[in-house]
């Protein structure tokens, strides 16, 4: 590998272990800063594992397969019998059968293996959170590593052990989230680590026990491709908008439904989730104690081209998570132009600004009563949607993002150059 320093073109290797959009942020993150890399002029091959991204043209995609145990369409089984043979395959198998999340440590395996015969090349590999004991190798063959780590998921983990309702179900969760172990001591051991906010920064920091200083922030952008303000003649009134995972209590959802329920006892209303909950599970159990099943529209999953319709046929969006790293929901509610209501979990207050009102999280009254503000208040609606469409434009830009990334690339990679 020779140096990089100066401002050539980099050759770049960044990893995802599931990378389809559909599967969460980190599949937006790679398309997206991939596409941007590229633009800038640099080279970008991207290893992932199943569900696979989809990605620019011009980004090289190296399928590294795994068993893809949580694709609903074989849900906890593998595909073919033979695929057992492999001494890795049987272990991610047993691992998920036993109550495990297997497919950060795997992964990791496949691409050390990988990039132990096809490392030439490569000026950075870019590790997207899988944090594996694998990647933490990968260094050793001579390559330098970066991470990128979007939030402490030990935040997901405390906040489901406070949910649970029995002794067994608490063993579950923390068996599932017996990877962070691997992902503390591997992230202990990266020099420089990408991170998406201030509050990200801190609370990864303390959860990881890792120095401030190996920090660098760089805050996410928006695809304005997809989240544009559309011109209607007028928005529709008392009409909320709410993009969530609509289970995981991290998100919040359970709140905002209280809060409609409390709103719809004074006019009427109507709420719009984008996202499909579990048959039985909890939200759904929710609407239907809450009396909101007439008044609450669940989407399922829709195509990134009708997300700027949905905004444009909402008068307010709500954002009720408990934390969140960045919070993409609500820059690409501010990218559309629409009003917003957030709480103040996590980074969120950082990426709204100016542009919405802020309430304390887990406070359905405090979601009701802004909520109320902004639909009495079309003036004040529009000037916090100006403000937004103005914080996305000045801030969270992918093009921005990628020159602050390829910076820490630089940074890491002199620092590499300078130890061998």
């Amino acid at each position: 590998m020779t140096s990089a320093s100066g401002n050539r073109p980099l050759k770049i290797c960044l990893l995802t272990y599931r990378g389809n959009p559909a599967s969460g942020g980190q599949g937006v993150y790679v398309r997206h800063l991939s596409k941007a890399l590229i633009d800038l002029g640099h080279s970008v091959d991207v290893m992932s594992g199943p569900p696979y991204p989809h990605l620019d043209a011009g980004i090289k995609l190296h399928h590294l397969p795994g068993l893809d145990l949580y694709n609903p369409d074989h849900l906890f089984k593998v595909e073919k019998l033979r695929d057992l043979a492999s001494p890795l395959n049987l272990y991610e198998f047993l691992s998920m059968c036993s109550g495990g999340f297997p497919e950060p440590y795997t992964f990791g395996v496949r691409v050390h293996k990988y990039l132990r015969k096809h490392s030439a090349g490569y000026d950075i590999v870019h590790d997207n959170q899988c944090l594996a004991y694998g990647i933490g190798r990968i260094a050793g063959l001579g390559i330098p590593t970066v991470a990128t780590i979007h939030h402490p998921i030990t935040v997901d983990k405390y906040e489901e052990i406070r949910e649970a309702r029995s002794v067994y179900h608490k063993m579950r969760i923390r068996r599932w989230y017996s990877f962070i172990r691997m992902q503390k001591k591997v992230a202990g051991k990266i020099s420089h680590i990408i991170t998406v906010s201030e509050c990200a920064k801190n609370d990864i920091a303390q959860e990881f026990a890792i120095k401030k200083s190996r920090f660098h922030v760089v805050p996410n952008g928006v695809n304005t491709e997809y989240f544009y303000p559309v011109q209607n003649p007028a928005r529709p009134d008392n009409s909320l908008l709410v993009t969530n995972s609509a289970d995981t209590p991290l998100k919040g959802l359970r709140y905002l439904l209280e809060a409609v329920a409390l709103l719809q006892k004074k006019r009427s209303i109507k709420l719009t989730v984008i996202g499909e909950p579990k048959k039985n599970g909890i939200i759904r159990r929710l609407v239907g104690e809450l009396g909101i099943g007439g008044i609450v529209h669940f989407t399922g999953r829709i195509k990134n081209e009708d997300f700027a319709r949905y905004y444009a046929e909402t008068t307010v969006a709500v954002v009720p998570s408990l934390y969140e790293g960045f919070g993409i929901p609500a820059a690409e509610a501010m990218a559309c132009g629409v009003p917003l209501v957030s709480t103040s979990g996590g980074a969120l207050p950082e990426v709204v600004g100016n542009a919405g009102i802020i309430v304390p999280p887990a406070d359905a009254a405090a979601l009701a009563h802004a909520i109320i503000n902004l639909l009495d208040n079309p003036d004040y609606r529009n000037r916090l949607a100006g403000a937004g469409l103005a914080r996305v434009k000045a801030v969270f830009n992918w093009q921005r993002a990628a020159q602050d990334v390829v910076s820490v690339y630089r940074e890491a990679i002199n620092g590499y150059d300078r130890r061998s």
